[in-house]
């Protein structure tokens, strides 16, 4: 595993982001684990997820293109910190753009904050963390109404490994009915993989008990 991988794991349990324990995700799932990037709460913290996301972002799409788009409301903060990040360390002068809940009718009017979208513009979307890949399905038509955009694709933190609507993973579900790539910093596969029965910071994060609570949870929503 990549080295900047183990340091986001550690990252994201530092930052309380990753927790373990007893939730229930947007799609209704049960789950012994949760993503909450709300919990990035300072500005050291915002600037090391935006450090993060723009080499994911680097690695799967470049930095050839337009916007970076950030669904409201947790996308805000992740498409400004992530746009500053590729033009520090990747010289890449990305626009940054996200939608309001509620459109303006006023002042600065329409549905967007940031940088509009036109024509022949390409576009990669940032999200915090999917699981059925139902947020998607609202934010791409907001994009392509803003004209004949090129959307390159999907970047979250964390993929959860797990099936979407169907059989498949969320991420390879949405791949496949829009067309364009998904990438994540880190799987949860990984996550498990770096945490298991390793003592970080003189505490096991994930022992043999949230283990099986864990692959419990895949045997029911993991992808077969």
């Amino acid at each position: 595993m990549e080295k900047y991988k183990q340091e986001f794991i550690e990252f994201m349990v530092d930052c309380g982001v990753l927790k373990f324990g007893d939730f229930v995700t947007k799609s209704g799932r049960k789950t012994p684990f949760f993503v909450n990037t709300g919990f990035y709460r300072t500005g050291a913290q915002l600037r090391k997820l935006g450090e993060y996301y723009a080499k994911a972002i680097q690695n799967t799409f470049g930095t050839e293109f337009d916007v970076l788009f950030g669904p409201a409301y947790k996308g805000i903060p992740l498409t400004v910190a992530a746009s500053m990040a590729l033009s520090e360390h990747f010289d890449a002068d990305i626009k940054y753009c996200s939608n309001r809940k509620e459109v303006k009718d006023h002042g600065d009017k329409g549905i967007l904050l940031g940088s509009p979208i036109a024509d022949g513009d390409k576009v990669v979307i940032i999200e915090d963390v999917t699981t059925a890949g139902t947020s998607i399905e609202e934010t791409l038509p907001i994009i392509k109404a803003q004209g004949n955009v090129d959307v390159l694709g999907l970047v979250v933190s964390v993929d959860r490994c797990e099936r979407g609507k169907g059989e498949k993973s969320a991420l390879t579900e949405i791949q496949e009915k829009y067309g364009f790539k998904t990438t994540a910093i880190v799987t949860m596969k990984e996550v498990v993989e770096h945490l298991y029965n390793r003592e970080y910071k003189g505490k096991v994060v994930i022992d043999d008990t949230l283990k099986a609570a864990i692959d419990a949870y895949y045997e029911q929503y993991g992808v077969k």
